[in-house]
């Protein structure tokens, strides 16, 4: 078994797929492919995994992304719709599309292309940064001032401690990175103290639902304590963008919207930061910009 491989733990039945991130002696640290959970293991109780054999639960999820992001895209083209008729209602006014500005901060480098990769596909702007999630709170400080988003996304890996000194799921030191991530909450709270200013994303696998709303987030995971796939806090993102600044965002659609569902995530009423232009800009040629 080398680093990098994907692997199963047997004693979990191979319910999640994991590539191997470290092997310290026995034991190997494990970041998963489709979930957003970092976790450890001995050597014995790991069987590698070839891309072609993948097991049924991780085809099942797998397939739920896909129909996920098939459901995103029909929204989206519904909205275009939507505004096409509103152009015709109005003497063909060169309306245009102004969405929700994302910064989307991950403590995972993969999941970090893959989810800048969906919000091209559906044309949201975002800003992506891979960001340890002990350095999360620092990255938070700086980048909100420069980047100045409508949405901040703060995820990566988490997950409840197997060997935590108390048996208690309300004691953010039972979780792995549950801290980091209230920890810049609170700093883009500091930043921007409206929920309608300012729409927070934040958790990961098992997060510390609780704590992150009481912290500031809009929407966070997990309710339940279970596994988040990798872009469930991309399509809550993605649907704030793409909601209208005069609705808030339908909370039932978006959650059930997602992969995990109401026990991965959950929210409040929140409004949208998508808006409607007009007239369409021209494009600027040969115009400088000055410092």
């Amino acid at each position: 078994m080398m680093q990098g491989d994907l692997v199963v733990r047997k004693s979990y039945g191979g319910d999640v797929l994991f590539r191997v991130a470290i092997i310290e002696e026995q034991t190997a640290v494990l970041k998963g492919t489709d979930y957003r959970l970092l976790a450890d293991a001995p050597l014995s109780d790991l069987s590698v995994v070839k891309d072609g054999d993948l097991p049924v639960a991780i085809r099942q999820a797998r397939l739920k992304a896909g129909e996920s992001t098939q459901r995103m895209q029909e929204e989206r083209q519904q909205q275009i719709i939507r505004r096409e008729l509103l152009r015709a209602q109005n003497q063909n006014q060169p309306y245009f599309d102004v969405p929700g500005k994302v910064l989307h901060l991950d403590g995972d480098g993969n999941y970090m292309k893959k989810s800048m990769q969906l919000y091209t596909q559906m044309r949201v702007p975002a800003h992506g940064l891979y960001v340890h999630e002990s350095q999360m709170a620092d990255a938070v400080y700086r980048l909100l001032p420069q980047i100045k988003p409508d949405i901040v996304v703060i995820t990566g890996h988490d997950g409840v401690l197997r060997n935590r000194e108390q048996n208690d799921l309300n004691n953010l030191t039972s979780y792995k990175n549950s801290q980091n991530f209230v920890d810049a909450v609170r700093v883009a709270r500091d930043y921007e103290k409206s929920r309608d200013g300012l729409v927070v994303v934040a958790g990961a696998c098992q997060s510390h639902y609780e704590a992150l709303l009481q912290s500031g987030s809009n929407f966070a995971s997990s309710p339940g304590r279970v596994l988040i796939h990798a872009l469930d806090p991309v399509y809550v993102a993605i649907k704030a963008s793409y909601t209208p600044i005069s609705e808030t965002i339908n909370l039932p659609d978006v959650i059930h919207g997602t992969i995990s569902g109401i026990d991965g995530v959950g929210g409040i009423e929140t409004f949208g930061k998508y808006r409607v232009g007009l007239p369409k800009p021209r494009t600027l040629t040969g115009v400088k910009a000055t410092v």
